[in-house]
């Protein structure tokens, strides 16, 4: 079953289709319960705010997990082209899997804390 989001990455370029598809995977093994949404152009995860977006570039996925999510995890980022409210990471690098985790897990606890 196509979600807005497989919609998405099924419109990108095709090399960048397969970390895509890993990082939506893993976002939803983390996220079981979140709503899938296209926000600002981007898929999203709300439950019931945002947790995270993230989108498709030329040379790589943009993380946007706020600026709080950016600057909780400012160590382990310090290797990554980041900016105030995003993380990129490079489509020819292996997924961070267990950063990626553990920022959308904080996300997760930040949104239901209000």
């Amino acid at each position: 079953m196509m979600t807005v989001i497989t919609e998405y990455i099924a419109k990108q370029p095709q090399e960048h289709q397969q970390q895509l598809i890993k990082l939506y995977r893993l976002l939803k093994t983390v996220l079981p319960n979140a709503e899938e949404r296209l926000s600002y152009g981007m898929p999203a995860f709300f439950q019931p705010k945002a947790v995270l977006y993230f989108g498709a570039n030329q040379h790589h996925i943009g993380i946007y997990p706020t600026s709080e999510g950016i600057a909780f995890l400012s160590a382990e980022l310090a290797d990554y082209q980041t900016t105030k409210g995003s993380w990129h990471v490079a489509y020819d690098k292996p997924l961070p899997e267990q950063l990626i985790i553990n920022l959308a897990q904080h996300r997760l606890t930040v949104v239901q804390q209000g």
